[in-house]
């Protein structure tokens, strides 16, 4: 396993011993997840936190379907909040977390075997502020091990005491107040992503255009030869260098998705630079991509 260090967002840089943080005798694990009409994921992602769980929230955005009922059956904490974008939506779920150290998944997202083993092992004694994991991707049944989704390495298990949720919609990631060493724990976040291309086509352009707009809001511009010349790298990059083509038809699909979403996402700015559109539609249908 190897450890790695992260710099901060702020100019402050500390050590996370210097901290003074108490540690308790035991240690907990909070699980936070954020849920909208995730009646098919969030049964199999409770079940697979179990045994590393000394609690388990949800804070679901009003879903239509059996979410919550299920959420709650499995003995998770569920509490309902309107959706506000994912970083909001995440910093508040930390919040009503009990335990100072965070497993921060989506409702689309499992452990592995391995995961769960590592996670225990990272129990005993949490000797690292910051935890990440490689990510792997399931499209239509099948694991995706090459190319732009994997190992998609994230930060998900975290102190909340030195740690937030940051990042651009729909692209949040954990962030830091100070420089501290990243552990990487072994084996695999299963990552359940689409059942259908067609699926894949919504959530292409759900996610454009969040990002879009949440690029927009930052004061972002976007000239022609970045429009014209990311999506073509993007293409590059995951189904030539990082060995996509291997994965054969999927592979494929993914890399063209991907560099359609990375078009998308950047015409779309464009077109909110050139004249303001009020609001996007979009409604968090699935988890984060």
């Amino acid at each position: 396993m190897r450890t790695n260090v992260i710099q901060a967002t702020t100019p402050e840089t500390i050590t996370f011993k210097k901290k003074n943080i108490k540690r308790s005798a035991v240690e907990k694990l909070s699980v936070v997840i954020i849920t909208y009409n995730e009646e098919k994921n969030i049964g199999r992602c409770i079940d697979s936190v179990a045994p590393v769980a000394d609690e388990i929230i949800v804070l679901d955005s009003f879903s239509a379907d059996a979410t919550v009922q299920i959420a709650r059956q499995k003995g998770a904490i569920v509490q309902q909040e309107s959706f506000e974008g994912y970083v909001k939506q995440k910093n508040k779920a930390f919040r009503m977390a009990a335990h100072d150290h965070i497993l921060s998944l989506d409702a689309d997202e499992a452990l592995s075997p391995r995961l769960i083993e590592s996670i225990l092992e990272a129990k005993k004694d949490f000797r690292f502020g910051a935890y990440a994991m490689n990510r792997c991707g399931i499209y239509r049944g099948k694991e995706i091990r090459r190319g732009l989704w994997y190992p998609d390495r994230k930060i998900r298990l975290f102190d909340k005491r030195i740690g937030h949720c940051g990042g651009l919609d729909p692209h949040d990631k954990i962030v830091f107040e100070m420089d501290i060493p990243v552990h990487r724990l072994q084996g695999d976040l299963m990552h359940y992503t689409y059942d259908s291309y067609e699926e894949y086509l919504l959530r292409n352009d759900q996610v454009s255009s969040t990002a879009a707009r949440s690029l927009f809001e930052a004061g972002r511009k976007v000239f022609w030869p970045k429009l014209l010349l990311s999506p073509a790298w993007a293409f590059v990059n995951g189904y030539f260098l990082r060995g996509g083509f291997l994965d054969g038809h999927a592979g494929w699909v993914i890399a063209l998705n991907t560099a359609n979403q990375c078009y998308q996402k950047y015409n779309k700015l464009r077109m909110l630079r050139q004249k303001p559109i009020d609001k996007l539609e979009w409604r968090p249908a699935t988890s984060q991509a």
